[in-house]
């Protein structure tokens, strides 16, 4: 959201007790040795009326995980099952997160605190329940740069450091601890769904499904509740697939319990962007099939989208499920060259499918850099002829010569920069080494500022179709 958030008043909710007590179990946070601020989101805590909270507050809520006034009374651990890397798991769930807290912005809109890393659950398994402090600052980069650039995300709302010595595998140990809690729009999962079906609960489907119509997207349900959450589902996903291609992200890993039935991305782990339009580049290290590769997330994603659609069939029949699977390669489609127009800056009046075509072949051919593209041609004209004069760019400069700017999208000085603000996974790693090394966290503040000045010159992204 790009926009400026009005401040609002605190208005808490406590809607996911219509669902209690089939999706979740009451739990405890850790008690951690220490709480250290290190991170805290002022826009969105004005947005939901708790920007006057005090920092020892604001430990104590979201460190300490006191509860907040009139929500829920203990934190809830969400039950869900899902496909991960297309193999079911019946024995997942929130192992180290839960749901802290449920309230209102000021527009109405139900939105939730949920955790990570804030201590083991009935469903850590073998896992400590724990967030490195990497972790997190990585988390703090991905929500702000996707937001940005448009992309339906959590938001990072805290990080605090806990103040433990954590050991991992996959980065050197012992490292340090935190717990972080995200605003979300919901943490109703596609896995949710799945739960439900494989244990053919067909009221708590019913109940899931009236809880996202009416809670989540503000529909009354009806003559086929199913079909109409598909509807919904299928254009949010297919939006959210075509935001990630256009802003160059890679979530990594893309297991139906890590879609919401609102199409809202979250909980990054092994996440990159691209540098460069490459279709096989993954995020993940251990995705050595490149199931989640960049050019195949909307395909993994709508594969999700299908596992709802199977969830469902005990509440209706698999035709019409069927007819709004078939809706979203054109839903994609459409989505990705709004956005691309969306993101360079254009109006309407030209070919926006051959806009795009011609602009990822030359991206590809020359191996230009994805940030760098859309700044240049965005930057204007004569920037964009300045480097874009050889002959690969010439059936994007003459599709691109019918259409106009659009109104605005030119003025905010970051235009004029000499480059793109980007995330190359080396200037994270700075920005963790000055943390790790010198408890520095100006670079993280420093990026995030450069981050949000870049979201203010890009504007709203455009809605759903």
């Amino acid at each position: 959201m790009t926009t400026p958030l009005q401040a609002a008043k605190y208005r808490p909710a406590d809607e996911i007790s219509a669902l209690m007590p089939d999706i979740g179990d009451p739990v405890e946070a850790a008690d951690f040795p220490q709480t250290v601020l290190r991170f805290r989101n002022d826009r969105w805590a004005d947005a939901v009326g708790l920007g006057s909270l005090s920092e020892d507050e604001w430990i104590g809520h979201f460190g300490r995980f006191h509860p907040l006034p009139e929500t829920l009374p203990k934190p809830l651990a969400l039950r869900y099952h899902g496909h991960q890397f297309r193999m079911y798991n019946p024995q997942i769930g929130d192992g180290r997160g839960f749901l802290f807290a449920q309230l209102r912005d000021g527009a109405g809109r139900l939105l939730d605190l949920g955790t990570k890393g804030s201590g083991q659950t009935p469903y850590s398994r073998f896992g400590d329940g724990r967030l490195t402090l990497k972790g997190g600052v990585r988390e703090i980069l991905a929500t702000e740069m996707l937001d940005a650039l448009g992309v339906n995300t959590s938001r990072t709302f805290s990080l605090i450091e806990t103040g433990e010595a954590l050991q991992r595998n996959d980065e050197p140990s012992p490292t340090r601890s935190a717990v972080l809690v995200r605003l979300s729009h919901s943490h109703i999962r596609i896995g949710t769904f799945q739960r439900a079906a494989f244990f053919d609960d067909k009221a708590l489907l019913e109940k899931l499904t009236d809880y996202a119509l009416t809670r989540l997207y503000g529909e009354e349900p009806g003559d086929s509740p199913p079909v109409q959450l598909m509807a919904r589902v299928i254009e949010q996903v297919a939006d959210l697939a075509a935001s990630y291609m256009v802003a160059g992200f890679v979530h990594g890993v893309l297991n139906s319990d890590n879609i919401n039935v609102t199409g809202e991305s979250f909980d990054y782990g092994p996440w990159r962007f691209t540098p460069r339009w490459d279709n096989g580049f993954t995020a993940a290290y251990f995705d050595e099939s490149g199931l989640y590769a960049f050019g195949r997330q909307a395909e993994a994603i709508h594969w999700n989208a299908a596992q709802l659609a199977v969830s469902l069939r005990p509440l209706v029949e698999a035709e019409p499920l069927v007819e709004q699977m078939e809706r979203f390669p054109a839903l994609f489609e459409e989505a990705l060259t709004r956005r691309f127009c969306w993101r360079l800056g254009v109006a309407g009046g030209g070919d926006a499918a051959a806009l795009v075509q011609t602009a990822v072949r030359g991206m590809v051919e020359t191996g230009t850099e994805i940030d760098r593209f859309f700044h240049d041609w965005r930057g204007g004209a004569a920037r964009a002829a300045e480097r874009y004069a050889e002959e690969s760019w010439a059936p994007f400069r003459e599709v691109a010569s019918g259409f106009t700017a659009a109104n605005g999208a030119r003025d905010h000085g970051y235009w004029r920069d000499d480059a793109p603000c980007s995330m190359p996974i080396g200037e994270v790693e700075t920005i963790w080494s000055a943390i790790d090394r010198d408890d520095d966290w100006r670079p993280l503040h420093d990026k995030v500022a450069a981050i949000r000045r870049m979201g203010e010159a890009h504007g709203d992204a455009p809605a759903v179709a």
